[in-house]
């Protein structure tokens, strides 16, 4: 059967194509994608092209499906996995699969599999590791936001700390403790805070850290204090841009001890050394940005190290304990991952959004497969709506679910976009 999709073929060059998939195999998935977000990897992917360790070297002769935060609906099972999935279930995948040692990973290194085309082929060695997960919840776009979710709980577990005297480490943040989110009024910083105040193991206090107040206020828009004490939560937004002395001014804010758990949400070295600057006692930092830069480095207090004792580690992704997590989570309502996404747009605009993803503010662009729409902003969508009664009615969704994309949203996207 033909499929459409964008394909990447060296650097910087990623084509919008149809092409012919093969005959699934019997153990090998048929499925149609309806979503994908868009991630900074693949986008860094797209500029190194056969250069990046996921990417193959005979790309060129060979392109490869772009996009690995995807969503969709099995269309046919083949005979080896007939007893464990069948057509019609959703699904979401763990794309991290390091299956014997390999780094691929769909959305970089497989002809036939990724997220960014209307039809994919799931091969044996996804099911082999138990990566194709059901999902059961209403909205597409909730399971392809799963995957970075994931890294999010992957980083609150990774985190530890120590008991005296026992070489024991215990995972995860401090419950009931205090917990800094540093330049996390981004998609990912997002994603932090609802996880903080909606999982089972929750803080008492979350301080969020930024410089850019637009986007703290629509972070406290989102999350408001009210919400966070019926969680049992104190929810804090600060702007640090102004602060004298900010490590000072943050552990004011706690009591003055420090925190427990930090996190860094973006590869600053300001941050970073005031993230180690603020931790408590037997405190634990994650560094969770990525930094492109591999000389990146910041001053550490090693006293703090060797005698409070401080921990500096960290995490890169989610495993698929996590995701599962995520999936269950949003499925049952307690996280909202539309928090994150600030654009929609069809398959026909894929490439231009990852080429210029670092261009485009805001936070997760949502791909919708079957559809061919550029890229807009959700605040645009009524301005759209003058011309074509169609955005206006999304418009209108949109507005009615507090700005945010849903359910209802991707329904009638689908029900009036689709190719």
């Amino acid at each position: 059967m033909k499929t459409r999709a964008v394909r990447i073929y060296g650097e910087n060059d990623l084509r919008l194509e149809d092409f012919e998939l093969p005959e699934i195999k019997d153990d090998e998935i048929l499925a149609r994608i309806v979503s994908n977000s868009i991630c900074m990897s693949t986008y860094k992917a797209v500029v190194q092209g056969g250069r990046h360790k996921r990417v193959p070297e005979d790309v060129a002769e060979n392109p490869t499906i772009t996009g690995h935060e995807f969503a969709g609906e099995i269309v046919k099972v083949g005979k080896k996995w007939q007893d464990q999935f069948e057509p019609g279930e959703k699904f979401a995948v763990q794309p991290a699969l390091n299956y014997k040692g390999s780094p691929y990973a769909p959305g970089y290194s497989y002809k036939y599999f990724g997220g960014n085309t209307e039809y994919t082929i799931i091969p044996q060695e996804v099911m082999e590791l138990g990566y194709l997960l059901k999902y059961e919840g209403d909205g597409f776009y909730e399971a392809s936001l799963s995957e970075p979710m994931s890294c999010i709980v992957g980083g609150y577990h990774a985190v530890y700390h120590t008991e005296n005297n026992n070489y024991i480490h215990k995972m995860g943040i401090v419950e009931g403790g205090k917990v800094a989110l540093l330049g996390a009024a981004g998609p990912m910083g997002l994603g932090a805070i609802d996880y903080a105040l909606h999982a089972d193991r929750k803080p008492s206090v979350v301080v969020v850290t930024d410089i850019n107040q637009d986007r703290l206020d629509r972070a406290a828009s989102l999350f408001t204090q009210a919400e966070a004490e019926k969680e049992g939560v104190e929810l804090h937004f600060v702007n640090t841009s102004e602060m004298e002395d900010v490590p000072a001014e943050l552990k004011a804010l706690v009591g003055g001890d420090g925190y427990d758990d930090v996190f860094v949400y973006a590869p600053v070295k300001q941050l970073v050394e005031q993230g180690d600057q603020i931790l408590g006692q037997d405190g634990c930092m994650n560094f969770f940005a990525g930094p492109t830069d591999k000389e990146f480095s910041a001053e550490v207090n090693f006293y703090n190290v060797h005698y409070s004792p401080t921990h500096i580690m960290g995490s890169t992704g989610g495993n698929d304990d996590d995701m599962r997590e995520s999936l269950k989570l949003s499925a049952a309502g307690r996280l909202n991952p539309a928090t994150m996404v600030t654009h929609v747009g069809g398959l026909d605009s894929a490439a231009n959004t990852i080429q210029k993803l670092p261009e485009i503010p805001g936070g997760k662009k949502l791909i919708y497969t079957e559809v061919d729409m550029e890229l807009t902003a959700l605040e645009d969508f009524a301005k759209k709506g003058e011309d074509d009664s169609r955005y206006a009615k999304l418009a209108e969704i949109i507005a009615d679910h507090s700005g945010l994309w849903s359910a209802e949203a991707e329904n009638y996207l689908l029900e009036n976009f689709t190719n």
